[in-house]
Order: structure tokens, then sequence, then C-alpha cells
């Protein structure tokens, strides 16, 4: 399974709900990731530009991209960001690839 970072700011409207009935949203997102065949490895809430950080393993891109449709089309969010995320050894094994690639930069004239 692959491994994704998702941040989410919540919409004025869902963080004035969130104040008025505070609550532990873990389960609720845990339940649609494993509804969708991944599994959440951890949730936090956060301050700046991003209020929810999740990351989660995914089987795949359409999975990841379902969960993330779904928590912006809920209206919750004003900003859902996905990030595909390597481990280590896929990073080595692309820039091992990217060494090999054979790619030729734009040539100053």
């Amino acid at each position: 399974m692959s491994s994704y970072l998702i941040q989410v700011s919540y919409s004025v409207e869902a963080l004035a709900s969130l104040i008025k009935n505070p609550q532990n949203r873990t389960e609720a997102v845990r339940k649609s990731v494993k509804k969708l065949g991944g599994k959440l490895t951890g949730f936090w809430l956060a301050f700046g530009d991003h209020d929810v950080v999740v990351v989660v393993e995914m089987p795949d891109n359409v999975s990841a991209a379902a969960l993330a449709m779904a928590v912006a089309g809920s209206g919750t969010g004003k900003s859902v960001k996905t990030t595909p995320l390597l481990s280590i050894d896929e990073g080595v094994a692309a820039l091992k690839m990217a060494g090999a690639s054979g790619y030729k930069p734009v040539a100053a004239r």
C-alpha cells in the first residue's frame, strides 16, 4: 500500500461547529479510510495553514483520490491537499532511475 499525507483547512462554518461542539473526528475518518481499503496511520489537529493533518495508507491513487473527494465534497474543508509519500527506499530507487533516464536539460543560448 502507498502512503499519503492529507492536509485539510476547515471552512469557517465547520470550525464554528467544532468550537460549539468539540469532537474527536479520528474514528469517523478511520471508518471512511477502511471502507476504501486503507489504513489510518496518523491523525493530528494543527494550526497554521492547515487545521488537520492525516497520514493514510491506501491501496492506490484512485482510493486516495476518492477519500480526498469525499472530504472536499462534504463542504467542511475550504481546502484539501493530498500528497503521495514515497518510502526512503522508493525515493532512492527514483533517484537512481532519474540518473539513468538520459534526460537532457534545456541548453542556455
